[in-house]
């Protein structure tokens, strides 16, 4: 359960990123700044070395999988060193396992990247819908920042 308080902490959302998620966490608007990240399109002020989350439509991914993948599979070698990270796709299992993008790209061949993916260690969500994804960034992201503070906390920092 999400207690209702201030939220101490802002969101950071890539200024590359397309179609910014809206961010929230039950009821509660979670505070957004928009800056430049190495890697990701969303993170934590403050803990953007340690956190960085990578979202994708699915003919987003597509295309990753496709004609951008020596590109992607940089970013990903990066996204597999932050401390928290994964990879937020917007649409379902089924939506990859039928073929359901516009990249010229077989459903095996996809689910083999995915399942490479994974096991070198790269956490892959699926969410139904592009409003689903914001739920579980946020949800993600607050989970993080939470854990962070009482860290803080704990060792006596402000």
């Amino acid at each position: 359960m999400i207690k209702k308080e201030a939220v101490k902490w802002r969101a950071v959302i890539d200024t590359r990123e397309q179609k910014p998620l809206k961010l929230k966490a039950g009821d509660i608007e979670i505070p957004t700044v928009s800056k430049s990240l190495p890697t990701g399109d969303y993170s934590i002020e403050g803990l953007e070395h340690l956190v960085a989350i990578e979202r994708k439509s699915l003919d987003d991914l597509g295309q990753c999988l496709g004609r951008d993948r020596e590109r992607f599979e940089r970013e990903l070698q990066r996204l597999k060193a932050y401390q928290t990270r994964a990879l937020i796709v917007e649409c379902r299992w089924c939506d990859i396992v039928q073929g359901n993008y516009k990249a010229n790209v077989h459903p095996n061949s996809a689910i083999g990247s995915l399942m490479g993916w994974m096991a070198d260690g790269l956490p892959i969500i699926f969410a139904e819908s592009h409003p689903q994804a914001g739920v579980m960034v946020s949800r993600m992201l607050w989970v993080v920042a939470n854990r962070r503070l009482k860290e803080l906390k704990f060792l006596g920092a402000s």
